[in-house]
Parts: C-alpha cells; structure tokens; sequence
C-alpha cells in the first residue's frame, strides 16, 4: 500500500474517532469506508493501539503546526486568543464532532498506554501555546501562563463537550462569549 493509503486510513480514523472515540475504531469499518481490505490495514498500523497512537499524535501534531501558523500569520497574540475558540468549533460544525483528542480523554482509562500519552500530548501542545501567547499579550506573568493556559484549554473543551451534547454549535458560542465576558479568556 502506498502512503497515500495509509494517508486516507488516518483521515478515516480521525473522523471515526471524533465521532466515536477511540472505542468506535474498528478496522472492518474503516476498511470499507477508506475501500480496502481490512487485512490491508494491518500493513501499516499493527494493532488497533498503534493506529489510535498514530492518529492522535497526528493530530496534536497538525493542531500545533495551526496554532503556531495562526501566531505567525496574525502576529497579534490577542486576536490569536481571540481567534483560538474556533480550533474546537470547526469540530463541531463538522457532524457535532469532538475534539479527538478530548474524546479519548474520556476514555482514557480504557486507552492502550500508547493510546494515553499521544491524546496527552494534544492537552500539552495547546497549554504551552496558550500560556506563550498569554505572556506576549501582557495578560499574565510567565509564572502564573500555565495555570490560566489550562483553565482556558479545559474551559473551551468543555464549552465544546456540552454543546456537543445539545447538537447545538450556539450553545458553545454563547459560552465562549461568557468565558470572556468574566475575564477568562481574553478578547
């Protein structure tokens, strides 16, 4: 297979899994969504914990390259706090779907190791981007960037979780409108 296959078996994965976690991955599934063999899977991903592991370290890895482009393309720290809510509402508008990363936080007892610290690595990846940015838009002292990093990342995963749970896209804008009304986030 070539790596444009296992390219179209990761993409697959990604949405699978911000619709139905990491637990909803199934090779059978995937294989005739992506129109192959499911035994031709297993040529690049070994086991169901090596795909879920390549999946989320894709995707932390791709969401890093984002926030730093938008840091870069805008230079404004504050309209990049501003604009970061958006990274978990695009999500939603695609099928009310999770962050996947956030999804298999859900499940992370459940997670193979592997599985564990790649999804840790998207809540990483985005505590260190937020607290950078917040220490260049003079919001906080560098001591104090990765407390409030980690409650804006867990405010807007949650704000995202619960409109999921209403299929209903407003319901996260009004609470990030909320989180910044109190000062949470920024902007």
């Amino acid at each position: 297979m070539s790596s444009n296959a296992r390219e179209t078996i990761l993409a697959a994965a990604r949405k699978t899994a911000q619709a139905h976690g990491y637990g909803g991955l199934s090779y059978r599934d995937l294989a005739d969504a992506v129109g192959i063999k499911a035994a031709s899977i297993y040529h690049h991903f070994a086991s169901k914990a090596d795909l879920g592991a390549a999946v989320a370290r894709r995707y932390w890895e791709d969401t890093a390259a984002e926030l730093d482009a938008m840091l870069t393309e805008t230079s404004d720290p504050v309209r990049c706090l501003r604009l970061y809510p958006g990274t978990f509402r695009r999500s939603l508008e695609d099928g009310n779907r999770l962050c996947l990363c956030s999804f298999m936080s859900a499940e992370y007892a459940n997670l193979p190791d592997i599985v564990q610290r790649e999804a840790q690595g998207f809540a990483d990846v985005n505590i260190a981007w937020l607290g950078k940015v917040l220490v260049m838009a003079g919001v906080v002292e560098p001591e104090d960037s990765e407390a409030r990093a980690r409650a804006i990342f867990a405010a807007v995963s949650g704000a995202q979780l619960y409109a999921r749970s209403r299929a209903d896209v407003a319901q996260f804008d009004s609470l990030i409108e909320t989180y910044r009304a109190s000062g949470l986030l920024p902007g």
